[in-house]
């Protein structure tokens, strides 16, 4: 059994596509409600209904999914850990980055694999789940334990029929997507936009630069980039065309007055910046306009 920590969109992808009756939702601490069930819409086919059961405390799974937001990851671990058996393989979906050092900082002996995924999916209504785009999932060690047990993870999600890759070194993968977050998801949130709409707006174009020159900078401090400024906006926008009609998990988060991920993202280009000495004014901006949204919803 596959067991999954975060019932949002995700994690809800993933059970769908996941062999039927071997997927299970951590439950939080105490509760055990009824099972999550929600309508499927695959990208090719008709929907279907799905009842996935919650994780029993006699159940032993084999591999635990991680697909809670970066900020609720350390927490939603503490809470589940216990239960889980220091063998099984964790693998953590989070974007940006931060949250899975975090995460190999207090269990540096479990093994501890972070993922990078394309797949787009979103959740139009509470009762159903959209899978909006195909892609891949790069799977890679993250602590030394992982690495005897990653490609037989890799092998064990493939079987959702999702294109599922082994990456040894898989933080250039982590990196890479961080980039194209930067550069899409809080100028949609804090412009209520879809992603294709970006290029037509001034405040995107007034800024995007900006936002890929710190990117560039930083990442060749780190010897995670060789790209310049002009280069990551070219990909970043090649990514806004493939991907116009998406709302980005920023946006759904603003839309819903939930805390946003910007932390792990802008954010954390921003404090690595003032860690090596490299100003980002773009990207602290950003991130201090994206916060500023939540306190004003709330």
């Amino acid at each position: 059994m596959i067991a999954i920590l975060g019932a949002g969109s995700l994690g809800r992808l993933w059970a769908a596509t996941l062999p039927a009756g071997q997927v299970a939702f951590v439950p939080r601490p105490g509760q055990m409600p009824e099972p999550v069930r929600y309508q499927f819409h695959p990208t090719e086919g008709e929907a279907f209904c799905l009842s996935i059961p919650w994780l029993q405390s006699g159940d032993a799974p084999e591999l635990l999914l991680v697909t809670t937001k970066a900020g609720d990851t350390l927490e939603a671990l503490r809470s589940a850990l216990p239960s889980i058996a220091e063998p099984i393989p964790i693998v953590l979906f989070q974007n940006g980055l931060g949250s899975q050092q975090q995460v190999t900082q207090v269990w540096p002996g479990r093994p501890v694999l972070a993922a990078s995924t394309t797949e787009a999916a979103n959740r139009p209504g509470a009762g159903g789940l959209v899978h909006a785009g195909t892609g891949q999932t790069w799977i890679g060690p993250l602590t030394d334990r992982a690495r005897q047990s990653f490609k037989s993870v890799v092998g064990q999600l493939a079987s959702s029929g999702l294109k599922v890759l082994p990456e040894t070194d898989i933080m250039p993968r982590l990196w890479q997507k961080l980039v194209i977050n930067a550069g899409i998801n809080p100028f949609t949130a804090l412009l209520n936009c879809r992603n294709g709409e970006l290029p037509d707006q001034p405040f995107y174009r007034s800024h995007i630069d900006g936002v890929c020159q710190e990117a560039a900078r930083i990442g060749a401090a780190l010897s995670l980039e060789t790209r310049t400024g002009p280069q990551l906006r070219e990909q970043i926008e090649g990514v806004i065309k493939t991907t116009a009609g998406n709302v980005s998990s920023m946006l759904a988060d603003a839309r819903q007055g939930r805390p946003t991920e910007i932390r792990y993202i802008n954010g954390w280009l921003a404090d690595n910046g003032a860690r090596l000495g490299i100003p980002t004014p773009v990207n602290q901006l950003l991130t201090e306009r994206v916060e500023s949204l939540l306190n004003r919803n709330h």
